[in-house]
C-alpha cells in the first residue's frame, strides 16, 4: 500500500532525512518517534508533498508519489491529510468554516471565493464536529476554543478531505494531558472504526506503547527502529534517544525508567 524507498532530503550540507526504507501493507497506526531533530517533521512533509525530496521514492498502491506535480500532487495532499503541532486554523473564523476548509481542493474559485458550501457538506462538517465531541463549538471562532477542542477541530477538517492517511506532526505536543489523551484517543478511534492508516510523529515513549500498532524510531535522520510497541526495550530507547544517562527531555526520561521496570519485571517473572 504505502512504500518508501531510501527517501532522503537535504538542505545544503545536512541531511536531515537518510535513506528512509519501510513499507506498510495495511492500514494502521503508525507512531515516529525521537529526539527534536531527527527527521520526523521532515519525513510527513515528504509524504505529503509539502516539501520535495532530494533522493528516493514514495510509493502508494503503485502510483509512484515524489513524482506528482501539479494537478495530481494537490489530489495526493487530499488523500493524505495533514494535522500540524500548532493547528493551522483561522482564528477569526468559526469552527464549522475551518472545517470545511477541508474541501477547498475540490471546490471552483468563485465558491473559495464567496465561502459557497452546498449544505451536504455543511451537515458532514457537523456530523465530523459532533463525533468528536464538540459540534456545539460549529459557531464559535476557532480563537475562542481551548487547545485542544481546536486540534479536534483540525482533526475534523482533515476528516472533510475524506483521505485514505492522516499524518500528525506533534498533534499533541502543545497540550496538557487531558487534552492530549483526547486528541490521541480521537486518532486512534478514526483509524479503527474508519480503517484510515494514521502516522504520526510523538515524543514520548508512552504515548506509542500505548495508541500505536507499529513504532518508527527516527536518530539523527536515520531509522534505527521499527517494530512492535512491546519491542520497545530500555535498549532500543536508548538507540532511539542517544546512549548515556542524560536524557534532557524530561518525558523521554520518564519513559526510559518505566522501561527499565518493566524490563526488571519481565526479568524476574
Amino acid at each position: 500500500m504505502l512504500e518508501l524507498k531510501s527517501l532522503t532530503k537535504r538542505f545544503g550540507d545536512k541531511v536531515a532525512v537518510d535513506a528512509a526504507t519501510f513499507s506498510v501493507e495495511k492500514p494502521m497506526m503508525i507512531g515516529i518517534i525521537g529526539r527534536s531533530g531527527a527527521g520526523k517533521s521532515t519525513l510527513l512533509r515528504m509524504l505529503n508533498r509539502l516539501s520535495d525530496a532530494s533522493d528516493g521514492d514514495i510509493l502508494y498502491d503503485g502510483t509512484e508519489i515524489t513524482a506528482l506535480k501539479g494537478a495530481a500532487r494537490r489530489e495526493w495532499q487530499s488523500r493524505c491529510a495533514m494535522i500540524f503541532q500548532q493547528f493551522n486554523l483561522v482564528p477569526r473564523m468559526d469552527v464549522v468554516s475551518n472545517v470545511l476548509h477541508g474541501t477547498l481542493n475540490r471546490r471552483s474559485t468563485f465558491a473559495t471565493m464567496f465561502n459557497l458550501y452546498p449544505q451536504e457538506d455543511i451537515h458532514k462538517a457537523i456530523e465530523i464536529l459532533d463525533r468528536l465531541g464538540i459540534a456545539e463549538q460549529a459557531p464559535k471562532r476557532a480563537e475562542a476554543l481551548s487547545g485542544g477542542q481546536q486540534q479536534r477541530v483540525a482533526i475534523a477538517r482533515a476528516l472533510m478531505q475524506d483521505p485514505s492517511i492522516i499524518l500528525a506532526d506533534e498533534p499533541i505536543a502543545s497540550l496538557d494531558p487531558m487534552n492530549a489523551q483526547i486528541v490521541m484517543d480521537a486518532l486512534r478511534r478514526i483509524h479503527e472504526e474508519d480503517g484510515r492508516m494514521v502516522i504520526a510523529n510523538l515524543h514520548t515513549l508512552d504515548t506509542a506503547r500505548r495508541y500505536c500498532d507499529r513504532v518508527i524510531g527516527m536518530r539523527d535522520g536515520r531509522i534505527v527502529f521499527d517494530g512492535r510497541p512491546d519491542q520497545l526495550t530500555t535498549g532500543v530507547a536508548r538507540d532511539i534517544y542517544g546512549a548515556g544517562a542524560d536524557f534532557s527531555e524530561a518525558a523521554t526520561s520518564t519513559a526510559i525508567e518505566t522501561l527499565d521496570r518493566t524490563d526488571k519485571k519481565l526479568v524476574s517473572a
